[in-house]
């Protein structure tokens, strides 16, 4: 019995490692066909180049940007005047302590950021406030350079 598991065995491995081998030929031929495409091809090296003066483009002041609702008010210890009806939040946390190291981080890099809590108790870190909506959105462009998912946020009272 054990004869026949080994004869078995062997076949297999004979027929797995003897049919996937690569033939170089097979390579060889599909280089030579590529080079002889690649040689037959017309290569155009001339490149014209002419300089049509630019425009400077600014953006055009919309409020028409997606906002999320909530109602918030300023977080414990925070100042309530500097939070406004359009707000720019760079981050989210349930955590008070990720809060309060992110808003102190922004305020360290020249931001007035300040803490917002919904009412769910989520800690909204805050780095710019405004009446205007065209403003909030010009701040969050501005920063979405190093916070690409900084976002607006609309005050309900």
């Amino acid at each position: 019995m054990n004869k026949i598991w080994l004869l078995g065995a062997t076949m297999c491995m004979v027929l797995a490692f003897g049919s996937c081998k690569p033939k170089q030929s097979a390579y060889k031929a599909a280089y030579e066909q590529a080079k002889e495409k690649e040689s037959t091809v017309p290569v155009e090296t001339t490149y014209e180049q002419t300089e049509e003066p630019v425009a400077p483009v600014s953006k055009p002041r919309t409020a028409d940007a997606s906002t999320r609702q909530e109602r918030i008010r300023a977080a414990q210890g925070e100042d309530e005047s500097g939070l406004k009806r359009f707000s720019v939040v760079i981050g989210s946390f349930k955590n008070k302590t990720n809060a309060y190291s992110l808003k102190e981080r922004m305020q360290g890099e020249g931001y007035r950021a300040l803490l917002g809590e919904n009412e769910q108790g989520m800690l909204r870190v805050i780095v710019s406030s405004f009446d205007n909506k065209a403003d909030a959105i010009e701040s969050r462009d501005g920063i979405r350079s190093q916070f690409h998912d900084a976002w607006i946020l609309e005050r309900q009272y």
